[in-house]
């Protein structure tokens, strides 16, 4: 049986699936190596492996530090 009314019935689901499961950086990370840069203040500090920038302040202004590939961008 088909559902084609306007009431709670089930829908055929034929959505377009566009996401592909990628998230940020289109599924790829960064890599080792590189800079944190504050987007306030430009302030650079070398990347640690395993730290994302975003978890460090700036030295000199305290804003939240981005990796320099997404100023990039």
């Amino acid at each position: 049986m088909r559902n084609t009314g306007k009431g709670l019935g089930k829908g055929g689901g034929k959505g377009l699936g566009r996401g592909n499961g990628q998230g940020r950086n289109k599924g790829g990370a960064f890599g080792t190596g590189g800079y944190c840069v504050c987007a306030k203040c430009g302030t650079k500090i070398e990347h640690q492996q395993g730290v994302k920038c975003t978890t460090l302040k700036c030295p000199e202004c305290g804003h939240t530090m981005i990796r320099e590939e997404l100023l990039k961008k």
